[in-house]
Parts: C-alpha cells; structure tokens; sequence
C-alpha cells in the first residue's frame, strides 16, 4: 500500500476507485456490454491511475506499488501461461457420454483444476465436453461444468484458483491448502456430482431413442499437442520450486515454447482466441493497484466477523458479486489485523496459517466455492459461458443461471459445509 506508515490509518476515501472498478466489472458487460467491451482496458488502467495518484497526495511512497506490480507479475504469469499451454492440448470425441461417463470426466475435471488451475481446465475440458454431450446439451450440463470444473474443483492447491494463488503469493505455504480443505472439496464436489446425476439422467430418459442407442455406442478419444504435458510440469516446477523472478520467466519460457511447437491447426480446432486473457490482463493490474487502500483500511480497521463461520459467509457472499481473488486478499487481510498481524509480513502469515487454520479455510473455501454463485464470480464463467454459446449451446442468462441454478442448487449444498466445517455444530474440523 501507498502510505507513509503502515501505522497509519488509511481514509476510506481511498478506497473509492477499488469500489467503482469492482462495480464496472459487475455492471459494465450487462448494461453498456459495447462500451465496455472497447474501453474496459482504458477504464481499469485509469481508475488504477487515479487510485495511485491519491494514495501518491497522502505523502506515501512507490513501494508498495511496486510491490504489487510485483505480484500482480506473478499472477498474470500462471493464468496466462496455463491458459496458453492447456490451448495447445486438443481432445477429440466421437460418440455419446453416458451419465456415468459425465460424472467421472467432471470428476477428473475437479482433479485437474488444482494441476493446471481453473482456467486451464476450464479452457481444456469445456469443448470435449460439449462434444461428448452434443446430441442432448442443455443449460444445465454448461452450469454444472462452471460449477465444478471452473470453480469448486480447484480448492485443493494454490495453482487451482487466483484467490488461492494470491495467498501462496503472500506466504501461505503451498500444501497448507491440501492439508486443511480436502474434506470440504470432497462433501462439495461429491454432492455437485451427484446431483448433476440426477439431471443428467433425467435428460437422457426424456432423449430420443436413437440418441439412448448412441450412448450405449462405443466412444473413441484423440488427443493431440500431447508434448504440452512437458511444458505444464515446467510450470508446475517453477510454481513448487523457483523464487520470484525465475518463476515468472520459466512460466512465460514454457508458455512461448508450447506456442512456437503447437501446430497451428490444434489452436483453430479449440477455437484459441487472446481476447479472454487479455481481459483478465487488463482488469487485474487495475484491482492489484486499487485494493491495496483497501487491503490496508480492513487491516487497520477490521469488521465484526468473531467467527470462522462468519467469514465463510462474507467471503463467499462478496465473491459470489465480485471478483473472488481481491475479496480473499480482503478478508484475509481483515482476519490478520484482528490478530494485530500484518499482510506484509511472511512470518505473520505463517503464525496465522497455523493458529487460525480454521479461519483461513473458512476464508479460502468461501471465496472459492462462491466463486460459482454468479458468472462474474470468478474469471473463467463468463469464458466457458462465451465458448459455449459459440458452440450454438443454450446457456442461461446472468439471472437465470442465479435463479434457476445457482440459488435452488449450489447455495444449499454451500450452506451445508458451512455448517458440517464451521458452525457451532460442525463435524469436521
């Protein structure tokens, strides 16, 4: 953060160009969806102006700027390295999926997430899946694919989600996620998978007959651009092993390299396009320059939540309508001022990740799993939402996926870890 002292308390004000990117990012593609489209990078980079050069007039310094340019660095390199290597792996299917072949690939999917992160996933699985389902598609197999796939898989590494990958950044060590929200990934995923049986089963009853035989057909898969496997464990070594600076280079190293040796027929096959990682680019050195004012002032002046139900449910519920990996920074920096402990400070994290592990998974799970309540929530739904309606799939619009989906089906099964995990009456944990 921009201030002369880390002591000293930071006017809410500051915290203003944070809240009107937020509400731009939430509002901006439902209400003016053209000028946003144009203007959103001009947008981001003018409120992180604005934000800098007020922070600048409080007679602070560029430190802490540079700090998170540092991990906004850090950040962009994982998402865009994993997206582009995962572009370059095709997987092709003929025949129909059966309902339990649906819910093993969603399984593996929940699986991969945490290899490749979310968007990676997310951008390797999705086509397969439209492919193998293509006879009988609806607007639940897509949501439930956002569901599991693109947002509640990814819970079990730092790689699996940015809100995740922002904390490993800032010091939680890399299996503490592991370690302490495995359970909570199996009741979520495990009860996802289950009721999308339902569904999906349902769907293949009400099929024609022909497509009924088709299942039963024998399925063949082909896969192409294999050798990007090598550059994904390059990746993945440099997340495990390398210190800053060698760890974004080999990234972007592995990234280049999957490109250049990619045939470019793959690509055209899986439709790659730069559009959608150059707009999580944009929009995210915007909010890592905005919300340090933000960071600071929760820091500094943290709200009423005395439990780690409290913050499973105001984590999740501000990730659910904005962006999930600045509200995991958000809450994570309000449950460490409370502790009079400091975001700056690796040991602080530390000390904190072990004597309130509780806490931190509260706050981890909720910004992950809530992450799926919306498709502004996290950063592939609006992706996969875009790549299957140029598939001619059916998806829900903002309010019917909220309505008809994520409210009657996600929230209840949400509820229900928060209280298995972190009631009064939890069981685990």
């Amino acid at each position: 953060m921009i201030l002369a002292a880390a002591s000293a308390p930071t006017p809410p004000w500051l915290i203003a160009p944070f809240a009107l990117l937020l509400l731009c990012i939430a509002l901006g593609p439902l209400a003016f969806a053209k000028f946003w489209h144009r203007r959103y990078p001009v947008i981001a980079l003018g409120l992180a102006a604005i934000s800098a050069a007020c922070q600048w007039s409080t007679g602070g310094t560029f430190a802490p700027l540079l700090h998170a340019l540092e991990e906004y660095a850090g950040f962009i390199a994982l998402i865009a390295s994993l997206y582009i290597v995962s572009g370059g792996i095709h997987i092709r299917v003929k025949g129909e999926a059966t309902t339990a072949v649906n819910c093993v690939f969603l399984a593996i999917g929940a699986v991969l997430a945490n290899v490749i992160g979310t968007t990676g996933a997310s951008m390797l699985l999705i086509r397969p899946w439209i492919r193998m389902n293509k006879y009988r598609i609806t607007s639940f197999h897509i949501v439930f694919f956002i569901f599991i796939v693109s947002n509640v898989g990814g819970c079990l590494t730092p790689i699996g989600d940015p809100p995740l990958y922002m904390g490993y950044l800032k010091g939680v060590p890399f299996w503490w996620v592991l370690e302490h929200c495995w359970q909570g990934w199996l009741v979520a995923v495990a009860g996802l998978i289950a009721i999308f049986a339902v569904f999906d089963r349902v769907n293949f009853l009400r099929a024609p007959k022909q497509v009924r035989d088709a299942e039963t057909a024998h399925e063949t898969w082909t896969f192409r651009g294999m050798h990007n496997l090598i550059f994904l464990a390059v990746i993945l070594v440099a997340v495990l092993m390398l210190p800053p600076g060698w760890r974004e280079g080999t990234m972007a190293a592995a990234a280049l390299g999957s490109w250049f040796t990619t045939k470019r027929d793959i690509h055209k096959a899986n439709d790659f396009a730069w559009e959608p990682v150059k707009e999580v680019a944009w929009l995210f050195i915007g909010i890592f320059i905005t919300m340090t004012p933000a960071l600071h002032y929760l820091q500094s002046s943290p709200p009423p939540l005395a439990s780690a139900h409290g913050f499973y449910w105001a984590t999740g519920a501000l990730s659910a309508v904005l962006d999930n990996a600045p509200t995991y920074l958000a809450f994570l920096a309000t449950a460490l001022g409370q502790q009079h402990l400091a975001m700056e400070n690796v040991a602080d994290i530390h000390t904190f990740a072990g004597a309130h592990a509780g806490t931190l998974e509260a706050i981890s799970l909720g910004a992950v799993f809530f992450g799926a309540m919306t498709y502004i929530g996290n950063g592939p739904n609006f992706m996969v939402k875009a790549i299957a309606e140029h598939a001619k799939v059916k998806t829900p619009s903002f309010l019917g996926y909220v309505v008809r989906f994520a409210l009657p089906i996600l929230l209840p099964l949400l509820a229900l870890v928060g209280i298995l995990f972190f009631s009064r009456w939890h069981i685990f944990g």
